[in-house]
């Protein structure tokens, strides 16, 4: 029983070890604190739990603002966004949007006129095997399969 213990418990070390790790690299080296970034995973690496638990205790970012989707987001609706593009003269709107009409039309067209190649093959396909089953029907009276 001791031994499940041991393990369990080697495993749950190896994994906060790897999460810190992980988090060490994954920080912005500018919200580290007290060590830089390559020191912090020189610890880490190397002293193992010693160096994760130090790394939760003395050196990962503290405050609400790692759980936020990226960086600099202040809490703002994603249209409200700081530094958000925001189209500043209407008549880049209305270029972009003619652009826009103009290559939907010409996809419609390109669209219709394969549409109208397939189905003028597939006519032409169908007269084609309409004429081979009628020639099959009815052979031609002046070669005679069975000369007389």
């Amino acid at each position: 029983m001791l031994i499940r213990g041991g393990v369990g418990l080697g495993v749950v070390l190896t994994a906060v070890w790897i999460y810190c790790l992980l988090d060490v690299i994954m920080t912005d080296e500018h919200r580290i604190r007290n060590l830089s970034k390559a020191t912090w995973v020189v610890i880490v690496l190397f002293t193992f739990e010693v160096g994760a638990v130090a790394w939760l205790v003395a050196g990962r970012p503290q405050g609400p603002a790692r759980s936020l989707p990226y960086k600099g987001n202040a809490g703002y609706p994603e249209y409200d966004r700081p530094g958000r593009f925001v189209a500043t003269n209407p008549d880049d709107d209305a270029e972009f949007l003619r652009r826009v009409r103009e290559r939907a039309e010409a996809q419609r067209q390109e669209a219709k006129r394969q549409r109208l190649e397939r189905e003028a093959a597939e006519q032409r396909a169908m007269e084609q095997e309409r004429e081979r089953r009628t020639g099959r029907e009815h052979p031609d009276e002046t070669t005679d399969p069975h000369p007389g």
